[in-house]
């Protein structure tokens, strides 16, 4: 079975035709996994429903407790790309020995269609964290990263791996 946290993020915001906002409603994680097919045994839990710009200590610290208490060794977690990088480090940093866990997003909505790289993202995450061994990943653009060797690109828009010369001076920090 794969465990699966919902975060909110802009993977599962909707638009307000109104007022051009975007705001938060349900998770369409469920919906996609329907529409993909998905046959793989998945246990789907809402712990929050928010932008990661806006995630305190407290969000954080419930993230690692559920990552720590279920009893999966696969845990595919939905989260916002502004500080998923961060959430990453944060679950390394908490030792949570003999699992997988992998962070994934969108940069599109999923409500907006097609133009979304949601769908994408999702599936991506599902198959590498069947197949990855222990640790925290990021996975987005069909790509999967260390948790210490990915950033945001903001001007692309995309994840990138970090050049060699900066995760390994992170290694020597440690």
């Amino acid at each position: 079975m794969i465990q699966v946290f919902v975060t909110g993020g802009t993977f599962d915001k909707e638009y307000n035709y109104i007022t051009g906002e975007l705001f938060f409603k349900d998770t369409h994680v469920n919906e996609m996994f329907e529409r993909g097919r998905c046959e793989v045994d998945l246990d789907v839990k809402t712990l929050m429903m928010i932008d990661s710009l806006e995630m305190r200590d407290e969000d954080l610290a419930i993230i690692v407790y559920n990552c720590r208490k279920t009893p999966a060794d696969r845990i595919l977690l939905t989260h916002g790309t502004d500080r998923m990088v961060n959430t990453a480090k944060m679950l390394a940093e908490a030792n949570i020995a003999g699992k997988t866990i992998v962070l994934t997003g969108a940069m599109i909505p999923y409500a907006f269609g097609t133009s979304s790289d949601g769908f994408f993202n999702l599936g991506s995450a599902l198959a590498f964290v069947q197949v990855l061994p222990p640790g925290v990943y990021v996975v987005m653009n069909g790509r999967y990263f260390p948790w210490d060797r990915v950033r945001k690109n903001r001007q692309t828009g995309t994840f990138e791996e970090l050049p060699v010369e900066e995760w390994q001076a992170g290694e020597e920090g440690l």
